[in-house]
């Protein structure tokens, strides 16, 4: 009797050029090509003497059985199957987190870290270059290695193709987190090879170097809800006292994910996370890789380093501690966004490692319950701080900014039923707040020298 298994000839993949041995990604039998499951069953070794791509194929399902040790099979033919629960918290795992000491590479370097894994952080404060001294995160990721003896740092640059790939064979993770980007509409504009070769190309690197050393590992993208353009401006909205929302019941949880990102304007920033969102999926869908995009509203924390072109909470809560001049761009200030706390987003991630699938997209904010209008954010910031708020109102709004954005969380929900938001605006405020006041004692400015940098996305 021979052995069977769930590999097929479609589900191999040369990984590594010509001549490579070929890698067997169990995703591919369990979520992707959504074949009829059957148990393996193991002869006893008397009764067969497996041969040598055999003995390689068990060796390779061991691996990840270590790693993922339960399954199931889907009860209903035809569906996708995912892997069965496991714990997350399993100590001697390796992630690799890109962006590790922005905000929520940062926040998610923390919780994989406290939760015992190996962690190895990819930044070179490419955000300092962007945004200038006030983007500078070189303070967070001190703050990583002072707390954490399982972190290690890399000062690379993941539009080195070269590096990437040598960094990824050296470390071979079992899971893959990718936040680093250039975040600003308006730096895109004024730099769009930076904007590109960061988003796009970067992205590529990271994709193709899984491929190569690790196909198996959950990759996680953070997209943006950016790349659906300027399209959620065409809805029907209806002006309140205060905010605009939208005006059809359809929309009144957000928007979902199939919603078009198609003939639009998406701002060059936009169209460079579109590239990478799609290459996302493909990579999922082509190559069957466990891949997602988290398509971002407004993610913010603590240990967001705002500036005026990136970070609406944190900048704006920066200027009010600071009785600085904050700038609205358009639309009466009433704009509309829903904004998630950096640990939620972390949570999510921590899910979809757990129970990964194949070129999935996910719509990821706050939902309606903390959506917020830049008018709404002046009182509550004013009632934490006890400060008035200054500001100047300009009538040209941003190219391809958002007047009313909710992102729609059924989706998510649906799939990954245990998650949920556990921040609200008042706490993720007070969060805010609070950091900046350590922060200003910490570092204190000169009185009366502006920030320099950048706008809210």
């Amino acid at each position: 009797m021979r052995w069977k298994t769930w590999v097929t000839r479609n589900h191999m993949d040369l990984v590594g050029g010509y001549g490579a041995q070929p890698l067997v990604r169990p995703w591919a039998a369990l979520e992707c090509r959504k074949p009829a499951i059957r148990p393996v069953v193991l002869p006893r070794p008397e009764a067969h003497q497996m041969t040598s791509s055999e003995t390689l194929t068990l060796s390779l399902l061991s691996s990840i059985a270590r790693i993922f040790p339960i399954m199931r099979e889907s009860s209903t033919p035809g569906t996708q199957v995912v892997l069965g629960k496991t714990d997350s918290h399993v100590r001697g795992q390796k992630l690799l987190v890109t962006g590790s000491s922005g905000l929520i590479g940062s926040e998610v370097t923390a919780f994989f870290c406290d939760s015992g894994w190996q962690v190895s952080g990819i930044d070179n404060n490419m955000r300092a270059d962007f945004f200038g001294a006030q983007g500078d995160t070189r303070w967070n990721r001190g703050r990583l290695e002072k707390q954490y003896s399982n972190y290690a740092h890399y000062e690379l640059d993941i539009r080195d193709r070269a590096a990437v790939l040598r960094l990824m064979t050296e470390l071979k993770p079992d899971a893959i987190v990718h936040t680093a980007a250039q975040p600003s509409h308006d730096l895109a504009a004024s730099r769009p090879w930076d904007d590109f070769d960061v988003n796009a190309v970067g992205t590529l690197n990271m994709l193709e170097s899984a491929r190569r050393v690790c196909p198996e590992a959950p990759f996680i993208h953070m997209s943006t809800n950016k790349v659906y353009g300027d399209a959620p401006n065409h809805l029907p909205l209806r002006e309140l006292a205060r905010r605009w929302d939208y005006a059809e019941e359809a929309y009144a949880d957000g928007i979902p994910e199939s919603f078009s990102i198609d003939q639009s304007l998406h701002s060059v920033f936009g169209a460079s996370k579109v590239a990478a969102d799609v290459m996302v999926q493909e990579y999922g869908r082509y190559f069957q890789m466990p891949t997602c995009c988290l398509r971002g509203g407004c993610l913010t924390g603590p240990n967001h380093s705002g500036v005026e072109l990136h970070g609406f909470l944190s900048y704006l809560v920066k200027c009010n501690l600071e009785g600085k001049l904050y700038k609205i761009f358009g639309y009466k200030g009433k704009q509309v966004r829903d904004n998630i706390h950096a640990y939620d987003v972390a949570q999510l991630m921590v899910e979809f490692i757990k129970r990964p699938r194949c070129g999935e997209v996910y719509n990821l904010g706050g939902g309606r319950a903390n959506s917020i209008s830049i008018l709404e954010a002046f009182k509550l910031a004013e009632s934490i701080s006890g400060k008035p708020m200054k500001y100047e109102y300009f009538d040209q709004s941003r190219k391809g900014d958002h007047i009313c954005y909710i992102s729609n969380l059924a989706k998510i929900k649906s799939h990954y039923p245990n998650w949920g938001i556990t921040r609200d605006l008042n706490q993720i405020f007070e969060e805010i707040h609070s950091s900046w006041q350590s922060r200003m004692a910490a570092q204190p400015q000169r009185s009366g020298v502006a920030p320099t940098a950048s706008s809210p996305a």
